[in-house]
């Protein structure tokens, strides 16, 4: 099953293009981020009073979150179309489209108008371009993961697809960044100029994906005519388990950011307890110690596997709700920002670092894309609206209520990885040591991607059937 695994793993030395196509795809994952994280500060902060007026601080505040989760509900179906996509015609292709989509719809939101101006036209359109963002944004992270995971080498997949996965906080932190700037612009362009901005962003990321090459395990596949007719079906027909699996890992990750930075900024102005600069300047500080956080914890995947991260982190995480409430309760800013670190780089960043190379090892490669869109984005759901469920708990029951809820999501996510196999254990990386050592010396091996020995003793290319 371990020498299996590897050899739909690509080769075991990577390609000579892996630090440009992870680089590549934490470019566009930069901008992505950027443009729907942004939303998410636009929503907590400014879109209550723009979008929806008239109402209580915590009306608003409800009715901006679940806007914001509509594009959440919207990332399974991207995922979905991503994952079909990308298993049928090939990754790159599927990053490309992502991101221009997601780059219209945001450059639109800075042209929306306001309530004031058009009335309940408004929140409507709010609501269309957000669906479209979450298309996107759904199918942006299969394409942009697997690229990476794919031409990365055996015993560095971990490092690589931390590239990627660090390209979030990179885009948390520009979101925020320009946030800060222009909360002194006032009136409508204090949220206009962010989203208007993105543009930039988007045309520097199209011009470097459109250098990637494709990924070397999907040609194989197409070469040897492994391509599936449905791949979003095989995927849950084979891997339904490795799917539920998945969603559960990914809800702590995301549900639990959903609490603790999404929530958490809303909590902190409401409550009096930070201003918007304060609050934005807490979340510039995790956001940057988050990009070496991710990599750092995607490597040290690399060395002791992918589930002990997890069994640590969801275990710490699940101890940490109370406290982490009780902490910015305290209204001291050093406490406040030290919280969010800890909310950020620790319980959110060592999880999504886990996740670049777990998920995909969980699946074969001719529906890689599909299962691991699937289980990445169904989860999505849950972590959209939970800053809508949060509030509601904190009306019924105070910051208890949130805190729990982060608790009991850390728990979830706990559970699912003790439940989830390991997909580069003791074995996996002997197995992998012992290949690369053989194709560096050139000495035959039968663990060698794409590798069988012929009869007269010289090793041929290994048919795809025999390879998956």
């Amino acid at each position: 099953m371990s020498t299996e695994t590897l050899r739909m793993r690509g080769p075991v030395h990577g390609t000579k293009d892996a630090k440009r196509v992870a680089v590549g795809s934490s470019v566009g994952a930069v901008i992505e981020t950027y443009d729907f994280i942004g939303f998410g500060t636009a929503a907590a902060l400014y879109f209550g009073d723009a979008f929806f007026p008239g109402q209580s601080s915590v009306a608003g505040t409800l009715a901006a979150f679940a806007t914001l989760g509509v594009g959440f509900a919207a990332r399974p179906l991207g995922g979905v179309i991503g994952g079909h996509l990308g298993d049928r015609l090939g990754r790159k292709p599927v990053l490309v489209a992502s991101l221009i989509l997601m780059g219209i719809a945001t450059f639109a939101i800075g042209l929306l108008p306001t309530y004031a101006q058009v009335g309940v036209i408004a929140p409507i359109l709010l609501v269309v371009v957000r669906i479209v963002q979450g298309l996107a944004f759904g199918a942006e992270w299969g394409g942009a993961i697997l690229m990476s995971y794919e031409h990365a080498p055996w015993r560095s997949k971990g490092k690589y697809t931390g590239i990627v996965q660090a390209g979030f906080p990179v885009g948390l932190l520009l979101a925020n960044l320009v946030f800060l700037g222009s909360v002194h612009l006032g009136g409508s362009w204090a949220w206009r100029v962010p989203f208007l901005a993105s543009i930039v962003l988007v045309i520097v990321g199209l011009i470097i994906r459109s250098k990637v090459p494709e990924s070397p395990v999907f040609e194989d596949v197409k070469n040897q005519g492994g391509v599936v007719a449905s791949p979003v079906r095989a995927a849950i027909t084979q891997d339904w388990r490795n799917i539920l699996r998945g969603i559960g890992l990914r809800v702590a990750e995301t549900a639990g950011y959903a609490v603790s930075i999404t929530y958490m900024i809303s909590y902190l102005h409401n409550e009096g307890l930070a201003g918007k600069t304060q609050t934005l300047t807490a979340l510039c500080v995790a956001a940057g110690i988050g990009i070496f956080a991710t990599a750092g914890w995607a490597r040290l995947t690399d060395h002791i596997g992918r589930r002990p991260v997890y069994l640590v982190t969801c275990s710490f995480a699940a101890l940490f709700g109370i406290p982490m409430f009780l902490l910015v309760n305290t209204g001291v800013f050093l406490l406040i920002v030290a919280t969010i670190v800890i909310a950020y780089a620790v319980c959110q960043n060592s999880l999504a670092g886990a996740q670049g190379a777990w998920f995909p090892e969980l699946f074969d490669a001719s529906h890689r894309a599909s299962g691991a869109s699937l289980a990445y984005q169904i989860s999505a759901m849950v972590s959209g609206f939970t800053p809508f469920v949060t509030t509601l708990l904190f009306v019924s029951f105070g910051w208890v209520g949130p805190a729990l809820l982060f608790t009991i999501y850390s728990l979830i996510g706990l559970w699912a990885a003790v439940l989830t196999k390991e997909t580069w254990g003791r074995t996996e990386r002997r197995l992998a040591a012992e290949a690369e050592a053989a194709a560096v010396s050139d000495e035959p091996t039968p663990d060698l991607y794409h590798s069988i020995p012929s009869t007269n003793g010289q090793y041929v290319p290994r048919k795809q059937k025999e390879l998956l």
